[in-house]
């Protein structure tokens, strides 16, 4: 395998364990992990980067590519859901103070940084790798 190659299958791999890390802290009591905030989105999260993975094992660059944008574009649809989710669950609160806080305490956790170092890791590799002239 190629330097690029390996360095998309390290992006490939650290999605799968971002998967499992935790990503939301609802009021300081338990932590949540993709699969417990949607649990079919964080399967195909899960199932994109074992493509992913998959075609880099292969050498399948242009699958390679395309697994890389889509899981980027997965975690960041996935963020965005999770931001609004956050901060619109409390809006049937009639005081719009109370909402605030009760918003507060649900924080964002360390996993986010490796679900988005993953595909841009595996962006790395796609882009680091260099054409053949002689095809």
């Amino acid at each position: 395998m190629r330097i690029s190659n390996i360095i998309s299958f390290l992006g490939f791999i650290i999605i799968i364990a971002a998967t499992y890390c935790p990503i939301l802290r609802p009021f300081h009591l338990i932590t949540w992990d993709v699969y417990d905030g949607n649990k079919p989105y964080g399967i195909t999260i899960l199932l994109v980067a074992a493509i992913g993975m998959l075609g880099t094992v292969f050498n399948q660059i242009r699958i390679v590519h395309i697994t890389a944008w889509l899981s980027l574009a997965l975690v960041t649809l996935f963020y965005l859901a999770a931001f609004l989710k956050v901060y619109t669950s409390f809006s049937f609160v009639p005081f719009r103070f109370f909402d605030n806080f009760l918003s507060k305490q649900i924080k964002f956790t360390w996993g986010w940084y490796l679900l988005f170092g993953g595909p841009l890791l595996a962006l790395v590799g796609v882009f680091s790798e260099k054409k053949d002239s002689f095809k």
